[in-house]
This record gives C-alpha cells, structure tokens and sequence, in this order.
C-alpha cells in the first residue's frame, strides 16, 4: 500500500545532507544495448539474496543512460577499486564518452563490457525492475563473478570520493 503522508517527509536538502554522512561503495554498472556500450555510476549497489544471487541497484528515472540500460539482456556491475575515482566521476558525467581512452574496457562473458582495474566484477540478467519514487529499483541475478583483485574499495561520503582504511 502506498500513501502519500503530507507535511511528514522531510525536505529533499535536508535529507541529502542526513545520507552524506553514510559511507558507499561505488561501483560502474555496465551493459551493451543496441550494439552500443551503456553504463553509469551507482552507489546504491547492495546485494539481495544469496539463494538465488541477486543484487540491486537503483537508477535515476531521469537517467539519460536508463532507457539503453534496460533493454539490455545482460550487465555488468564493476566494483571500483580505492584509485578509481576519476573513472567512477567519468561514468557519472553527462555528454562525455564514458568509453574512450582513457577507459580500459574489453567485451567480457555475454559479450558485456567489463572495465579494467576493477576489484571484481559481476555479469547479472536483469530479473525485475521497480519503480520507487523518483527512482527505479534494478535487480540482477548473478550468472558469473570475477575477483579481479582484493583492492581496497573506492567509497563515496559526503560527495566525495575517498579510500578505505582499516582499524589496525
């Protein structure tokens, strides 16, 4: 059941400023659609079930790289290493070429493109979509991973980009 509650949400600055402070993996979600390599920043990668593996992520509906994304029938999500910021503000800009040099890329299993130096990678079908608010609620099942390499992980906190470090 969904309701609309007025005057109980809290304003959208407000919120944004409350989930900066909430550290978040990054990761390139990537795809071939058309004929055509597709794909986009996301730092709500989260995983879903272990039987069967389903993970998610969520994309802007406003998404100018959606509309190619789902008519993809495979993707990948390429988990960012700790000196991978460049390429993770790459994927999130408007009107570049987010597979030009210096991007290293190949067509990996399915014929989807993977990037290089990345801390693993995973090629999902995508299994349901949901539309949630101004967003959409992506949901792959696995069919392969790659661990490429055990990297620290690139992390995203209050709008920047920074590198894990562990309590010794």
């Amino acid at each position: 059941m969904t309701e609309t509650l007025p005057g109980r949400a809290v304003d959208a600055d407000r919120f944004r400023q409350a989930l900066a402070v909430h550290a978040a993996g990054v990761v390139v979600i990537t795809a071939q659609a058309e004929g055509v390599p597709v794909g986009l920043t996301a730092t709500s990668f989260s995983s879903v079930s272990l039987a069967p593996p389903l993970v998610s992520f969520y994309v802007d509906q406003a998404s100018t790289t959606w509309p190619s994304l789902r008519l993809a029938e495979h993707f990948a999500v390429n988990v960012l290493a700790s000196d991978q910021a460049e390429l993770a503000s790459r994927f999130a800009r408007k009107g570049v070429d987010r597979f030009a040099a210096p991007t290293e890329w190949w067509h990996g299993s399915q014929g989807v493109p993977v990037l290089g130096g990345v801390s693993a990678q995973l090629v999902c079908v995508p299994h349901s979509t949901v539309d949630i608010g101004d967003h959409v609620l992506v949901v792959g099942l696995v069919t392969e991973t790659t661990l490429v390499s055990d990297d620290r992980p690139l992390l995203y906190h209050r709008g920047r980009f920074g590198r894990f470090t562990p309590h010794t």
